[in-house]
């Protein structure tokens, strides 16, 4: 059995991770909280000067999930350099250390946001698109790529890349939950007009399937992974998918697009009514065929426990 070394253990995604496993015996945690039960952890940051020799040491596979993630409003004086500090120059020192240690595998969950930030009009986005990020976050992440492509094959570190586009389940916040939370008090929504767009978007039981595949598959070594849950939904259709879940009427009011883009340049918020109103796909084919992957869960899945939580508050 592979030894582990898991960053960002304690957040979403990482703390999905740590309970899919089915034992921890193997697993060396690097973080800023106080640990699950595991082998070996380390409480460090994730930066260019710390030494993470300790949770290193025999390691066979990290899985780099830790991240300075993207923010809505980021009050930083440089956002860029903010996000490179953890993503890029983080990233590239443990890398290189894993090296040192005889790491054989490096698994960095990247972000969709590498490929950009809309397909409105566009093919979806594939593994083999030229990076195209368009903000501090998606930057740092596509520069973080490109150093660990250049040290695997500089040193024979096999280098996993999955790049996921919105990540929801149990425990998810920001826009999805409040989305979520809008959709349970009943109120009526001005979405059921928007079924012409489509986006993709990944449950976290099926990323950390694919994560777990990514630790010891022969083929994932040297390629990059779109992942999502291979059911994209309009934004119509995702406001009835948490109705339906929620056991709530859906009480979406047909507005038309057109009115939320003449809203958006009023008030300067294209970006925000863009994620509305277009669509951001992913095209997860080479995902499927190298692995000979599927996602195991189905979106209504993913949307039922996102619920799940809501109840439990």
């Amino acid at each position: 059995m592979d030894k582990i070394l898991i960053t960002g253990y304690s957040g979403f995604v990482g703390s999905h991770l740590l309970g899919a496993l089915d034992s921890l015996e193997n697993v060396n945690l690097l973080g800023r909280s106080a640990p699950a039960k595991c082998n070996k952890h380390l409480k460090a940051n994730i930066d260019a000067q710390s030494d993470y020799s300790s949770v290193l040491d025999r390691v066979d596979v990290v899985v780099h999930i830790a991240a300075r993630v993207h923010v809505m409003s980021d009050t930083a004086a440089n956002p860029l350099e903010e996000f490179r500090a953890v993503n890029t120059e983080g990233t590239l020192n443990l890398a290189k250390q894993a090296v040192a240690s005889g790491v054989k595998r490096f698994i960095f969950v990247s972000s969709i946001k590498v490929n950009g930030e809309s397909t409105t009009g566009k093919e979806a986005f594939s593994s083999v698109d030229k990076p195209n990020p368009e903000d501090p976050y998606g930057v740092s992440k596509a520069e973080a790529e490109a150093q660990l492509i250049a040290l695997g094959k500089e040193t024979g570190l096999e280098i996993v890349i999955i790049r996921p586009p919105l990540v929801y389940g149990e425990g998810v916040k920001a826009n999805f939950a409040s989305l979520m939370n809008l959709v349970s008090k009943g109120l009526p929504l001005p979405f059921r007009a928007l079924v012409s767009n489509k986006r993709s978007l990944v449950s976290v039981y099926n990323l950390v399937d694919l994560i777990q595949v990514c630790i010891s598959h022969p083929k994932a070594a040297n390629q990059v992974f779109l992942v999502s849950d291979d059911e994209d939904i309009s934004t119509a259709a995702m406001v009835a998918l948490m109705a339906k879940v929620q056991d709530k009427p859906n009480l979406s009011v047909p507005i038309p697009a057109l009115c939320f883009k003449i809203a958006g340049k009023l008030l300067s918020k294209e970006d925000v009514i863009d994620r509305l109103t277009g669509s951001l796909q992913v095209d997860i084919t080479h995902t499927k065929n190298t692995l000979g992957w599927r996602p195991p869960y189905s979106i209504e899945h993913g949307f039922q426990m996102a619920c799940k939580q809501k109840a439990r508050k």
